[in-house]
């Protein structure tokens, strides 16, 4: 193996090892559980200056490239005023090959935060957290840097018309963060098989 095999590399299997199973989670919620979002979905959030979570956040993993299904997320949630239409829209697309090809996401997750959230500025402020997952006997502890995303970036656009297509009362004024990981210092319990 070359020094420049991504299979050499233990942080970023770690990352693609988490990357598939996010998929899996969402694909098999998608699929037989109306798109709810699980606890896999839901990590427990600690700040860095704290001994203990203080919140559940959901988080979306967003395409690396997502300006083509934002653009249908949009259309999907200005073609009609009917939530339900919307809804059923929305299972559809994300059932289909969405979660399909998990190299084809990124690794920032992001969470979207209602107007004036003091959590957003607790988190920006310490700057350091840990994002905590776990369902079905897997486990993934994940330091993160939260980043506050401006409405002009895909991951933030991404993230408010996902938001959109499940939530037709949307505030105005929402922060949407963006969670950078530190692959290098984070965890799975139970370890993944190694190549």
């Amino acid at each position: 193996m070359s020094a420049t095999d991504p299979t050499s590399d233990p942080a970023a299997r770690l990352r693609d090892h988490f990357l598939g199973w996010q998929c899996r989670l969402r694909q098999y919620a998608i699929r037989h559980a109306g798109g709810r979002p699980t606890s896999g979905m839901r990590p427990r959030l600690t700040l860095a200056d704290q001994p203990r979570p203080i919140a559940e956040i959901t988080v979306l993993i967003v395409k690396r490239e997502p300006q083509e299904i934002t653009a249908q997320f949009r259309h999907m949630v200005k073609k009609t005023n009917d939530p339900s239409e919307r809804y059923q829209s929305a299972l559809k697309t994300l059932a289909a090959a969405y979660y399909q090809r998990a190299h084809e996401f990124s690794d920032e997750m992001t969470a979207l935060f209602g107007p004036r959230s003091e959590l957003v500025d607790e988190l920006l402020r310490v700057g350091r957290c840990t994002l905590e997952f776990e369902q079905y006997q897997q486990r993934y502890v994940i330091p993160c840097t939260p980043r506050r995303l401006a409405e002009r970036e895909p991951a933030y656009q991404a993230t408010y018309w996902h938001n959109c297509l499940f939530n037709p009362d949307i505030p105005g004024d929402v922060s949407v963060l963006e969670f950078q990981p530190d692959w290098s210092a984070a965890e799975a319990n139970p370890p993944f098989d190694r190549p």
